[in-house]
């Protein structure tokens, strides 16, 4: 670039060295001699000064390391995106067309490409990648419209647009627009939205990862995105959530993880009408609270919501989790790496605490809850938590039934998972002990039903320990290392009853295997 820089190029977007930033100054930085671009960095750790040299400030940074001076010619302000679209797919095409190829010691033509030509000629294409081609125009009037009319779907994440008018120019030119990708751009705010709404719409996915964004600028761009169904917003500047009013009304996705949200204001989406999978992984979210209810019943908040994704977060008490079984629809969950998941000794135990809490879940944690598996966790947190509920009032006989309010707020399922499985007797009662690996330990006996001449070996194992390390361990211990073992218990609480254990991926404490029971063993 020559030293020549009008002064309208302030605010425009430049890449120095695969760096982006946005030109807040153009002028002298005495006592040097000739023109200066004082840059503001998209990653202040390129930068040196908050603006300032010397004494003297020439712009402002958002960050005090985020800015510094380069020369003109060190800049580039991008190219219009007729040129990048060029770039980008004309020449990966003539890299095959024509082109002459070695083979081993023989030099052939490239040939029966065609089809290959005619399918990907600019006016056929429906979705259009241009990540990181320092787009910044959009080039000749019209000729976005005549070169590739049919686009749906088109990538500009990382590019060098500098404001919603830029992005305007573009996309009115493609009338088809469905989808549109935005992250890692710094936009300027449009100063009225709402006339650029008609440029947006057939507009339904947006994404804005990684754009410095707040929220109140969010609300303010909203109006030009009259039918949008799911909106990216990762990794941005938002705090503060406001009520949308008249606007967003139509999503159907949110993604918000890896903002840091003041949690209070979080109930403040809560009334998007159509808002089906929400995502505030990484937010640093510790209490969700819906005081319109109490516990057992459902909230009128997030009337549609089905996938909630919270993984990262600080959420620690089970208090939370009852609050999730409030929303109406709630069918997925995600909650890993919380530090409520290591308040069980076993991560299988903190997910069927989660599965008997939530009734209405099918996929938690990217895993499908089977039928077997649900019952199974309904069944062991009905024994987990019967002392509770006896010292808490709990009666045999539910017209005696005197449950302290306490108890109802810390465990609203607990009534309906024993009208569905009966009253835990007496030997379900599980005392609280300390923790101590000997309390972990179990003592089982194995036994070997269709061989009479093996005699019963007994051992003690962690109740932790999955299936599939028992069967390891019967190869060794029975000296049948190719055998293929099928597994079953009794107890003496079911004397004469088999239970089949046919999950190798569970622990022995999931099947409710407890001390001194039998494990039959079987193979083929």
């Amino acid at each position: 670039m020559t030293q020549e820089v009008s002064e309208d190029a302030v605010d425009r977007r430049v890449c120095c060295d695969g760096e982006r930033g946005t030109v807040r100054y153009v002028g002298t930085v005495p006592p040097t001699a000739g023109l200066w671009l004082g840059v503001e960095w998209d990653n202040a750790d390129r930068g040196k000064h908050d603006g300032s040299h010397d004494g003297a400030r020439y712009f402002t940074c958002r960050h005090p390391t985020g800015g510094s001076f380069v020369r003109p010619k060190k800049a580039s302000f991008g190219v219009d995106y007729l040129t990048a679209l060029k770039q980008r797919y004309e020449v990966e095409l003539q890299e095959v067309i024509g082109e002459e190829v070695k083979i081993s010691t023989r030099t052939v033509m490239m040939v029966g490409f065609e089809g290959v030509k005619q399918k990907q000629r600019l006016e056929n294409l429906t979705e259009i990648g241009l990540r990181r081609c320092e787009v910044s125009s959009p080039g000749p009037e019209d000729e976005i419209r005549n070169t590739t009319p049919l686009a749906q779907s088109l990538d500009l994440s990382g590019n060098l647009l500098s404001s919603w008018e830029v992005v305007a120019a573009i996309a009115e030119q493609l009338s088809s627009l469905e989808i549109l990708q935005l992250s890692h751009n710094r936009l300027s705010i449009s100063s009225n939205p709402s006339s650029l709404s008609p440029v947006f719409s057939c507009l339904r996915v947006l994404s804005l990862n990684s754009c410095a964004l707040t929220w109140s600028q969010v609300l303010h761009c909203a109006p030009m995105w009259q039918k949008l169904e799911e909106l990216y917003l990762a990794d941005n500047d938002i705090t503060e959530i406001l009520r949308p009013v008249h606007v967003l009304q139509t999503l159907k996705v949110v993604d918000l993880s890896n903002n840091q949200i003041v949690q209070e204001t979080l109930l403040e989406i809560s009334h998007l009408p159509r808002l089906e999978k929400l995502n505030l992984s990484c937010t640093g979210l510790s209490v969700i609270h819906f005081s319109d209810v109490s516990a057992g019943n459902k909230t009128s908040s997030f009337p549609a919501l089905k996938a909630l994704f919270l993984d990262d977060n600080n959420i620690s008490e089970w208090i939370v989790v009852n609050e999730l079984e409030k929303l109406q629809c709630l069918v997925q969950l995600s909650c890993r790496r919380n530090p409520i998941i290591q308040k069980e000794k076993n991560p299988e135990t903190s997910r069927q605490i989660f599965i008997a809490r939530l009734g209405q879940l099918d996929l938690l944690d990217m895993r499908q809850i089977h039928a077997d598996e649900r019952r199974g966790a309904e069944i062991d947190y009905c024994k987990m938590f019967a002392s509770a509920w006896l010292q808490a009032g709990g009666h045999g006989e539910p017209e005696k039934n005197q449950l302290s309010s306490e108890f109802i707020t810390q465990h609203p399922r607990y009534l309906q998972l024993i009208h569905k499985y009966g009253v835990p007797n007496k030997d379900d009662v599980r005392e609280e002990k300390p923790f101590a690996l000997k309390n972990e330990l179990l003592t089982v006996t194995f036994v070997c039903p269709e061989d009479a001449d093996r005699k019963p070996i007994e051992k003690k194992l962690p109740a932790s320990m999955i299936v599939q390390k028992v069967k390891g361990l019967l190869h060794r211990l029975l000296k049948l290392p190719r055998a293929q073992f099928r597994l079953a218990y009794t107890c003496s609480k079911m004397a004469g009853r088999e239970i089949e254990i046919d999950n190798d991926l569970k622990p022995l404490d999931f099947y409710s295997v407890e001390d001194g029971d039998n494990i039959l063993v079987r193979w083929s």
